[in-house]
């Protein structure tokens, strides 16, 4: 209940951007194989942002 009113860190909403991105690239995977890479490119560089901000945490 306390967690309601919580903001999200940077690294929570890169998660969602990333989990949203990989969705749509397994989406776009059977039916658009550009649009496909081009997600998943996205979703990587997500991905290297993410880590990054684990690295600088630690």
């Amino acid at each position: 209940m306390f967690g309601l009113f919580k903001k999200k860190s940077k690294i929570e909403k890169l998660e969602e951007k990333f989990k949203k991105l990989m969705q749509e690239w397994h989406k776009l995977s059977t039916i658009n194989r550009s649009a496909s890479d081009q997600k998943y490119v996205e979703a990587q560089l997500v991905g290297e942002q993410i880590n990054a901000l684990r690295h600088e945490a630690a």
